[in-house]
């Protein structure tokens, strides 16, 4: 059974296989828990990242019928960005998810 951390990880990666099929070459962003998302070597822009959380957000409901919001006044005020890395945005959904009951 996959575990949900993993599962956020798989959905975090189809996010990327989307984004990436419409990407140039050289704007390819890889599929590592270490990938940067945020801050001077980010992969992405402003503009991609927002694309990103968004359509994590949508497949997350999807997949776990919850509605989250990732990019909130409770993201913004972490010590550390959840938006810094791919592994970071994993645990930060996993944290939100934790905090609904039929999850």
């Amino acid at each position: 059974m996959v575990d949900i951390k993993e599962k956020i990880t798989q959905i975090v990666f189809s996010v990327i296989d989307n984004m990436n099929q419409q990407l140039a070459e050289k704007g390819i962003i890889e599929k590592s828990t270490t990938t940067v998302l945020l801050g001077k070597s980010a992969v992405l822009d402003s503009l991609g990242l927002v694309n990103l959380i968004v359509a994590v957000e949508e497949e997350i409901e999807e997949e776990f019928g919850v509605n989250i919001t990732l990019a909130d006044e409770r993201a913004i005020s972490q010590k550390s960005s959840p938006f810094r890395t791919i592994e970071s945005l994993v645990e930060y959904i996993n944290m939100l998810l934790k905090d609904h009951e039929n999850i």
